[in-house]
This record gives C-alpha cells, sequence and structure tokens, in this order.
C-alpha cells in the first residue's frame, strides 16, 4: 500500500456494508442454515415492535475495546455470539495505513492479522473461520492461515472496484460494485462471479452510468444487487438501481420510490425467495430522509418509514429475535429503524453511537453489532454491540 495513500473517503450513498451471508456463511447478517446467514422468515412475521426511542434502548449499545487506537473499521460479521469478524485500518503514521482483520471470541476482540498491501477492504462474507472474503481495492481470501489476493477479471468500463460480497451454497462467491476509468460519476454497475478458481465479469443490462453497493443471494439462481444509477445529463440524479440474477441472466427491476427526487439503494438482505428488503435513502433539496421497499416474490412496495434527519440506510438485517432492523446515518448521525410489522412501518429506534460503516445481525442471537469510527477523536475505530 503506497505510503501517500489517504484514508478511503465515503461517497453519500456508498456503503460499507455489512456482508451478506449464505449457507454458512455471514454476509450483513449471517445465517448457518437458510438464507445469507438468517432464518427464513417472511416480512409479516418479523415481530411486531412498536416504536422505540433512543433514550429507552441507548443503554443497551455498549462500545467493545479494540485493538486499533487509530484508523478505521469499515465491514463487521458474525458467525456466533462467539465468533465475529470486522475489517479496516490501522493508521501506522501521517502517510502509512495498514489493513487488519479482527476477531471477536465471545470476550473480546483482538487482532487474527493483517491483510496484503493495496487490499483496502470494504465488505466482508464469511462462509466459516476459515472461508473469508474481503473486497475493496482489491479482493482477497483467508483459508484460515494466510490472506491470498485474487485479481478481478478485466472490464471494458475500467478499473473495477468492489463495494459489496457475498457467497452462495454452491461454493461460489459474488461481488458488485463499479467499473470507472476517471471519477465516481463516470462508473458503471460491474458484477463478478467467483468459481473456485477465478472471478469472471458478469455480462449485465445497459443501465448506464452508476454503482451496485450491496448484493445478498437467495440460492445460486437467485441472487439480487442493489446500488443507484445517475442520470446522464447535468442534474446528477441518482435512481435506485435493482438487479436480478435468475442462473442464466442479470435483468434490470423497477423500484417504487419517490419520483420527485434522488433516490437510491445502499443495503439489500434476503431472507426467503418471497421475502428480500433494500434499504437506502430519497432526498429533495437538501433534505434526506430514510428509504425502505420489500419483495413478496411477485412485487416490489414501499414502506413507511419515519422522516429521519440525515437518515439515509446503509444495511438491513434480522435478528435472531425476528426483530427485523436497519441501521445507517451519515456522518456522526446515526440512525437505527426497527421493524413494526403490527402498523406496517419503520419506527426510529436506538441508534449506535458511532459514525456507522457497517451493520450485522447474529445467528441465533438477538444481538446486534455496528462498526465504523466514534463520533470524537480523530479516526477512533470503534465497534458497538446492542444486547437483545
Amino acid at each position: 500500500m503506497p505510503s501517500s495513500t489517504p484514508l478511503p473517503k465515503r461517497r453519500p450513498g456508498r456503503v460499507a456494508l455489512s456482508a451478506a451471508f449464505a449457507a454458512t456463511v455471514v454476509t450483513g447478517a449471517l445465517v448457518l442454515t437458510g438464507l445469507n446467514g438468517e432464518p427464513p422468515a417472511s416480512a409479516a412475521s418479523a415481530s411486531s415492535a412498536s416504536s422505540v426511542s433512543s433514550a429507552s434502548r441507548a443503554d443497551r449499545w455498549q462500545a467493545t475495546p479494540v485493538p486499533v487506537k487509530k484508523g478505521d473499521l469499515t465491514a463487521v460479521a458474525a458467525l456466533s455470539d462467539t465468533q465475529a469478524w470486522a475489517v479496516g485500518y490501522r493508521l501506522k503514521s501521517a502517510t502509512a495505513l495498514e489493513a487488519v482483520a479482527l476477531r471477536w471470541d465471545g470476550t473480546s476482540w483482538t487482532q487474527e492479522s493483517t491483510l496484503p498491501e493495496n487490499s483496502f477492504p470494504q465488505a466482508l462474507a464469511v462462509r466459516s473461520a476459515a472461508d473469508i472474503w474481503t473486497v475493496g481495492s482489491a479482493s482477497v481470501h483467508w483459508d484460515g492461515t494466510k490472506w491470498t489476493t485474487y485479481p478481478l477479471d478485466r472490464d471494458p468500463g475500467g478499473r473495477v472496484v468492489p463495494d459489496a460480497v457475498t457467497t452462495t451454497s454452491d461454493g461460489k462467491a459474488w461481488t458488485v460494485g463499479r467499473a470507472m476509468n476517471r471519477s465516481v460519476k463516470d462508473g458503471v454497475p460491474a458484477i463478478q462471479s467467483w468459481d473456485g478458481k477465478s472471478w469472471h465479469r458478469q455480462t449485465l443490462p445497459e443501465v448506464g452510468k452508476g454503482e451496485l453497493t450491496s448484493v445478498t443471494a437467495v440460492a445460486p439462481d437467485d441472487i439480487w444487487a442493489a446500488g443507484a444509477a445517475y442520470a446522464a445529463d447535468a442534474t446528477s440524479r441518482q435512481t435506485a438501481l435493482l438487479l436480478h440474477w435468475n442462473g442464466s441472466s442479470w435483468k434490470r427491476v423497477t423500484v417504487p420510490g419517490p419520483q420527485d427526487s434522488h433516490h437510491w439503494l445502499g443495503g439489500i438482505t434476503a431472507f426467503a425467495a418471497d421475502d428480500v428488503w433494500a434499504v437506502g435513502g430519497s432526498t429533495s433539496g437538501s433534505t434526506e430522509r430514510p428509504l425502505a421497499v420489500h419483495w413478496n416474490g411477485t412485487a416490489w412496495t414501499a414502506a413507511r418509514t419515519p422522516d429521519v434527519a440525515d437518515g439515509r440506510l446503509r444495511a438491513v438485517g434480522k435478528a435472531g429475535n425476528g426483530d427485523l432492523w436497519a441501521v445507517g446515518g451519515k456522518g456522526a448521525a446515526p440512525v437505527a429503524l426497527r421493524w413494526n410489522a403490527g402498523a406496517g412501518r419503520w419506527d426510529a429506534a436506538s441508534a449506535p453511537g458511532i459514525v456507522v460503516r457497517s451493520f450485522t445481525t447474529v445467528p441465533n442471537s438477538a444481538d446486534l453489532w455496528a462498526a465504523g469510527i466514534a463520533r470524537q477523536g480523530d479516526l477512533v475505530p470503534a465497534v458497538t454491540r446492542l444486547k437483545g
């Protein structure tokens, strides 16, 4: 990693999202049995939680010390109460960074390893303690002993920058992001699949400029990718983007959302073939608010969300007690919503007291993890947990 390389900057709408897990994997919210590391369940069966104020639950988000004094933690994922991972960076000097992987053993976070130079990890997919993918500026795999960098396939759109990764029950991995030659706004959506030996570029429908920031797998032939498409004119308008893989090709799917404003998707997680949630944000002028849409196997519909300042959402997941959570925020203003099935809406809930980079649920547990940096101080890495 070049010593002059600065810490990567977060773009509006970009997700360092929690990885999506399939089979015995964790990605965004992991599943040992079921889909994406979460037990299958329908949105209607999610627990009917009433609106919870931040004050009533704030004491349950607890900081857990990490062995990195200065830097950034960009992704977190859990296999169980005693197995979780976080990746990010340690700032070694004013100009030098070291990519690190931390591990939770049920009691504390310790550094398990360092990642190869120039890997800049942004997202995690954890199938087991000896099968972990992280993507960012590179694609890197952990086999339980060492990290190995695997080059991504070349893309005619330019350099591929992956933003999210997931795995499927057939042993494949999928990564999504953008291919770009110059700036982010010149990028085009990009998807690649891992066949066990190498990455292969996927042919996508023509959607123009844009990027994909999240991916989730129901099955090897049922995969969703979410992000944003950019207008070709000078307005720089963003429109939510959804792509679906049916086992043979990728197709664009229409996303319900406010037609008179910018809107985008930052996170997506599948619990069943007929139960998929995607979250993000919308903005009109300088006002942002959360956006959440649901797939019932037939159609996507928009769900009611509260008017929350800077309420962009980065990730969505279901806790072991059935509670459905969406987490995000802008800068030092974290946001958390909880699904109120009885009222058919999302309610504001206690938010992690950090700048949220990533969020994950824990299989067979009501606990939640959030990773990022502290709201106070200069690049102080932080991981916080809500005990369910």
